[in-house]
């Protein structure tokens, strides 16, 4: 947790200067915000053995700033700096295609100060005005407000699931069963509030969260229910129920309103009727389920649905037929298939992500630095990847797990690739991206990706869509002309596991699946850390009604090679 507030402060610092026209400075503090954010260890651990310098990119300023948050929980110079600006224009540099430059112009000639103001000068008319700008430019401001306020309010999965974790693992001692609810047990790409349902001593339970370290104001403490606002800026419910309607209301709370609503229909057709507190029989209001999730399911003639695919989306009609599928298992993945080393923008040697990766149990990661191209990410060139090919076989000789040597190349604007074919061909796995050009309309993107494939060198497509939650849209592509175009190419498809990203998103991974796309999961690791962003592909792949066989990283290290035609 630490790790992430100071990596928030430094790129809220960043914004901030850029917006002042600071140079240099902006990018020393993005550096230093993105290495401690990736970090394995925890900062307070530097702090506490004086070692804050030993850490990439922090000096002897930085290290004082590092102190006084690890210290106050704040920072004087972030403060004094919101001063000197409008808080509100650091909102306004989050709507795609704004950056300090833009957003300091509309400051300065329009007093744009806010979300809102930027949204009245756009629908006046006002923005297009300004030199630079135009009216395509206007419209996309419109749009991006949009989505940000269609998110808002809300947080992504990996700011949410280990709150909630150590909350439980808290409460525990006091309940008799305890479980996460809502659609943080249905592993939504988004997440409002943490709802956690429990049973047992309810007024130890209550005190209990109510008295968390994290817990930074209670809302509402009552017998059955305790709401408080935590300092990560989250709302969290906690509620105590009965033992014997424990899972009615584990059902209850957890359902998305779309299969909750059908799930009473059948209830009442059965006889019954179905609340948070049981099953009961229409006639008398004998209770006939609602200890367990499984008996309510099985009481109305259904297989018990897993939480992630309650969404009304063909399950209650699997459920009745007995076609619910095997879904992937939380274990079962042997690989990590997209993760970057310090060969390109990530913050570790080939050495350290390997025994990550080893530590997890993996047989194998592909370390898929970025292609030639892609400067700003320091791509490699064809010397620098058979300089880095001699790292990773030290590597494997030394580690019991694969290192993959591979790329993630970048596909131009006519389609063809960052890289010459004969390096690509020498390497184990060539990852295909688009990174430049998003606003290239749907057919010529759709033909660029297409075109792409159809040279046979590319194994998996990653992040297919280029969206990434809360800061931008994907680009404008024909999906399903994708998809059919991966299955005729013999394409895998990523489901990129970044809590940022998770892209296939489950909708398009179940068409891929049902089109009879293999699907890869990768992290995008860009750090350590983000290995552990595995779980958060896994659960896409669960809502996605992926199972083991739709995955190609289930594979064994050799089935693998295989799959790539390296064997």
């Amino acid at each position: 947790m630490m790790n992430k507030k100071v990596a928030q402060i430094f790129t809220e610092i960043a914004d901030l200067l850029e917006l002042k026209g600071v140079d240099f400075k902006p990018r020393a503090y993005r550096k230093a915000a993105r290495k401690i954010g990736s970090m394995k260890d925890d900062i307070r651990d530097y702090y506490e053995e004086g070692d804050l310098r030993d850490i990439e990119g922090i000096g002897k300023a930085m290290e004082a700033k590092i102190d006084e948050i690890i210290e106050t929980g704040s920072l004087e110079y972030l403060e004094d700096l919101k001063e000197e600006l409008p808080a509100g224009l650091i909102d306004v540099m989050r709507v795609p295609d704004i950056g300090p430059k833009s957003a300091k112009k509309l400051y300065e000639e329009l007093d744009i100060v806010d979300l809102d103001s930027l949204r009245e000068e756009a629908e006046a008319g006002n923005i297009r005005e300004l030199k630079g700008f135009g009216v395509k430019t206007q419209e996309k401001i419109l749009k991006g407000i949009e989505m940000l306020e269609h998110i808002s309010g809300r947080h992504l999965l990996n700011e949410v699931i280990p709150v909630a974790e150590e909350l439980i693992e808290h409460l525990e001692p006091e309940a008799e069963r305890i479980e996460k609810a809502g659609s943080l047990r249905r592993w939504k790409e988004t997440i409002g509030d943490i709802d956690i349902l429990a049973s047992g001593d309810a007024e130890k339970l209550m005190d209990a969260f109510a008295e968390h370290e994290d817990v930074d104001e209670v809302l509402v403490k009552g017998e059955t229910k305790t709401s408080v606002r935590l300092k990560a800026g989250v709302q969290a419910d906690l509620r105590v129920v009965d033992e014997e309607s424990f899972g009615a209301a584990l059902q209850y709370f957890t359902g998305a309103k779309e299969h909750n609503v059908p799930l009473r229909q059948i209830a009442i057709d059965k006889g019954y009727k179905l609340n948070e507190y049981g099953l009961f029989n229409k006639g008398n209001d004998e209770k006939v389920a609602g200890e367990t999730e499984e008996g309510i399911y099985e009481k109305l003639g259904l297989k018990w649905i897993p939480p992630e695919l309650r969404e009304n989306r063909g399950e209650l009609e699997a459920a009745k037929d007995d076609r619910l599928p095997y879904l992937i298992g939380w274990e079962e993945v042997k690989g990590d298939l997209q993760a970057h080393s310090d060969w390109s923008d990530g913050h570790n040697t080939v050495l350290e992500m390997g025994e990550e990766a080893q530590r997890k149990g993996y047989e194998y990661i592909a370390l898929t630095d970025h292609s030639q191209g892609l400067s700003v990410a320091g791509g490699l060139t064809r010397e620098d990847i058979m300089d880095r090919e001699k790292e990773i076989e030290e590597v494997n000789e030394e580690l019991e797990i694969n290192v993959l040597s591979g790329i993630e190349v970048d596909i131009k604007k006519d389609g063809t690739l960052d890289m010459d074919d004969e390096t690509l061909k020498e390497l184990d796995i060539v990852l295909g991206a688009v990174h430049s050009n998003f606003k290239m309309d749907e057919k010529k993107q759709t033909e660029r990706i297409k075109t792409a494939f159809e040279t046979g060198l590319i194994d998996i497509f990653a992040h297919p869509t280029g969206r990434k939650i809360g800061e931008r849209e994907g680009y404008h592509v024909d999906i399903i002309e994708i998809i059919e175009s991966a299955k005729e190419n013999d394409v895998i498809l990523e489901i990129n596991a970044s809590p940022q990203r998770l892209d296939l998103d489950s909708l398009n991974a179940r068409e891929a699946k049902e089109k009879g796309v293999m699907i890869s999961l990768g992290t995008d690791a860009h750090g350590l850390n983000h290995l552990d962003y595995m779980r958060y592909g896994i659960a896409t792949a669960r809502r996605a009604w992926l199972g083991s066989e739709d995955v190609v990283n289930t594979r064994s290290y050799h089935e693998l090679l295989k799959s790539l035609g390296g064997e």
